[in-house]
């Protein structure tokens, strides 16, 4: 029975016409080098790996968490999504953050990946991390 929900859910996901969501953006009120090393804390404290990052440029993408589906490790079908999140100084003590995620489809066949980009207009991920930062700031 779990099953079948998962896939009633996930068919109506892939199904919904949804707009390409832009990124959610807030500007805080902290000079940038706090704001990245709150935001690096607060990643970490909600679970999220850092794929990479450099604070040089203000860029931060992170590893692709599963939303729903099955990971056998050799075999997997699941929906994922990723953060990469923007950082730049708006003024000497304002910092604007923007995060754009993206959603796909994964198919794993003996270690090789085939993704397929989704469009997705939900926020709610990118508002929670934006409010986790503000409430560390």
């Amino acid at each position: 029975m779990r099953h079948v929900l998962r896939a009633v859910v996930l068919a109506l996901l892939l199904s919904a016409p949804a707009a390409a969501a832009g990124p959610v953006e807030f500007t805080f009120n902290a000079p940038v080098d706090r704001v990245w090393d709150k935001t690096m804390a607060v990643l970490k404290v909600l679970g999220w790996d850092i794929d990479r990052s450099d604070q040089s440029i203000g860029i931060i993408v992170t590893g692709s968490r599963r939303l729903d589906g099955d990971n056998f490790g050799v075999y997997e079908k699941a929906l994922r999504h990723r953060l990469q999140l923007n950082l730049r100084r708006a003024t000497d003590t304002r910092t604007t953050i923007s995060i754009e995620r993206s959603v796909f489809k994964r198919e794993r066949i003996l270690f090789v990946d085939k993704d397929e980009p989704l469009t997705d207009s939900r926020t709610d991920t990118e508002k929670s991390i934006l409010d986790a930062i503000g409430k560390a700031l």
